[in-house]
């Protein structure tokens, strides 16, 4: 039975249920508008959205044209009418673009440069280093981008916070190019609202006007949202380059399937889109967003996960996503490593959320990387058997490094022969300095881990064990060689550390942000790109952040201070000890 004092606001928007107006009392007792409703039971949804009881009587609806449920194995063969094949050509090939933009870099380090000639060593680390052109390189002959953006414009997106977005979505389309083309649908009621256009003068006025005029009602239907976006990619009858969805949601999905069953269902969101679906670049807004549904979705399409708590600066984490997207120079990136020596054995990989694989006899691996923005580098560790040396061998070689990868401006096929991996044999070796880019690697992976550890342990409640094990970690990095010598990313990964033990030792901090924090910094350590965390009550990391991305955030930040609103003042809860809140300074400097 629902709650009496609910019974004149729909469960879905929120909105009153006033004399007039069509509404549905479903058996379970909740009340909807009918307009409301008649979306979620037209998308194939016949159990209530708030309780998930079963309906056996159904409202009587038509469903509206573009409707249909989210894909699942049983229906991903029916035929899908192209219904968004409307989209403006792309531009001709440019003379710039015939120029390479630089070719990537790919380098071997050794854990220590020598290796006794009679010793045995088992998971010795070899580390795998690529490096992308830089974007200075690749500036003249950038890939065009086509981007569509995902918008929730729900009921709870009152106010300030869709004037924020508007804000936020106005810098995006300035700093699109003519051949960059965009298209805006929104996910209360998943419906396009402008087709994939240039953004020529005339294409950004019209997606200026078109978000201008969103309007904030009605409930959260992410997983149809990402449908109509999958299948703006999938009808397009021209193809720009690089492709991207960025997902936008401030609250729970009303109407697809429960929490229970998100990490399954996220995949078939975007099935639509085709053998190779684009990624989605998922941002929470604020506290009540689903973190662990959006970075399901991020991680299945090779996208990212922002955790947005301080709302007042959603266009810097924009600024920072289309900072990298607009500079994509490598595609199809997929690194090798083969044994030389023929006792040398791969044990195994550590790629994060990147696919590796060994072959059967240990002889060789891969990891595909896919894409990589201008100036970004991956690292991987490959551990080897390392076999005694015989009399008189000097020298082990281990393993051969190569790439293969696209040019994203040009679309030409490239293949590189990186250095090989090669040891000493002296007979005695002491005093042997260990690699500091090893050890640097090897800290960083062995925190992202502990990041998991401590996440799952909150997640069964067991905050205590989970604020633990990252006060292990933290000693240990602070131990760490790396650590001891005042590494950089060894002193941002000990504030990260920080930020975490103290969203996760308190049940109802874990809940409204330290989830979110936990999956943002997962998602970046995991695919070693920058994912913004901007909270009140501690700066944004930097970590992975390119060039690119650092002058468009710069350029962003510029922006709002010369004609923005000041951020609302933070909430009353404990600062991480050591850290200054973004802008606080300015804000006291003003205050004085």
């Amino acid at each position: 039975m629902a709650d009496t004092g609910d019974a004149d606001v729909c469960a879905i928007c929120l909105g009153g249920m006033v004399r007039g107006q069509a509404s549905y009392t479903a058996e379970c007792s909740h009340a909807f508008h009918l307009i409301c409703i008649s979306a979620s039971v037209a998308h194939g949804n016949h159990t209530c959205p708030l309780c998930k009881a079963p309906w056996t009587v159904l409202p009587a609806v038509n469903a509206p044209a573009q409707a249909a449920a989210p894909s699942s194995p049983s229906s991903s063969s029916q035929q899908v009418p192209r219904t968004y094949d409307d989209d403006e050509p792309t531009v001709g090939a440019q003379t710039a673009a015939a120029t390479n933009g630089g070719a990537v870099v790919l380098r071997t380090h050794c854990e220590c440069p020598a290796v006794a000639r009679a010793a045995v060593r088992e998971n010795f680390a070899v580390l795998v280093h690529a490096r992308a052109p830089s974007s200075a390189a690749s500036e003249a002959a950038r890939a065009p981008l086509d981007l569509v953006t995902v918008l929730d414009v729900s009921g709870s997106m009152t106010g300030r916070k869709l004037a924020l977005l508007k804000q936020a979505m106005g810098f995006v389309i300035d700093n699109l190019g003519s051949a960059d083309r965009l298209s805006v649908s929104f996910s209360n009621s998943a419906s396009r609202l402008i087709r994939l256009v240039r953004m020529s003068d005339a294409g950004k006025a019209a997606a200026k006007r078109a978000v201008e005029s969103l309007a904030a009602n009605g409930g959260t239907n992410i997983g149809e949202g990402l449908r109509v976006a999958a299948q703006v990619f999938g009808d397009r009858q021209h193809m720009n380059a690089v492709a991207s969805i960025m997902l936008l949601s401030d609250g729970q999905d009303t109407f697809t399937a429960p929490r229970r069953h998100r990490s399954g269902a996220a995949p078939n969101y975007i099935r639509g889109a085709g053998a190779r679906p684009p990624a989605v670049h998922a941002f929470g807004f604020g506290t009540d967003h689903d973190a662990a549904a959006m970075h399901t979705i991020a991680e299945a399409t090779g996208g990212t996960f922002s955790f947005i708590e301080n709302e007042a600066v959603v266009q810097d984490s924009f600024a920072q996503c289309i900072g990298g997207l607009l500079t994509v120079t490598v595609q199809e990136l997929r690194i090798a490593v083969t044994c030389l020596h023929p006792s040398v054995l791969v044990r195994a990989v550590k790629s994060g959320r990147y696919d590796n694989r060994v072959d059967a006899g240990g002889r060789s691996a891969s990891v595909d990387v896919g894409e990589l923005y201008a100036d970004e580098e991956r690292r991987f560790l490959i551990f080897l058997d390392v076999p005694g040396a015989e009399d008189a061998v000097d020298v082990t070689g281990l393993v051969k490094a190569s790439c293969t990868y696209r040019d994203a401006a040009t679309g030409q096929a490239a293949t590189l022969a990186g250095d090989d991996a090669v040891v000493q044999r002296p007979i005695e070796a002491a005093d042997v300095r260990p690699s500091m880019e090893v050890e640097r690697e090897r800290v960083r992976v062995e925190a992202t881990e502990d990041m998991a550890a401590a996440r799952e342990a909150a997640d069964r409640e067991q905050h205590a064990e989970g604020a633990r094990i990252l006060r292990g970690r933290l000693e240990a990095v602070e131990r760490s060689a790396p650590g001891m010598a005042g590494d950089p990313m060894c002193k941002e990964l000990e504030d990260e550390l920080r930020v975490l033990i103290a969203g996760v030792e308190d049940r109802r901090e874990y809940e409204t942000t330290g989830r979110a924090c936990f999956l943002s910094g997962m998602s970046s350590h995991g695919q070693q790109r920058a994912a913004t965390r901007q909270l009140q009550t501690a700066s944004m990391p930097t970590a992975y952040v390119t060039p690119a991305m650092e002058k468009m955030v710069k350029k962003s930040r510029e922006q709002r201070q010369t004609g923005a609103a000041e951020p609302p003042p933070p909430p009353n809860r404990k600062r991480v000890k050591g850290q200054q809140l973004d802008g606080e300074s300015e804000e006291r400097s003003e205050e004085a």
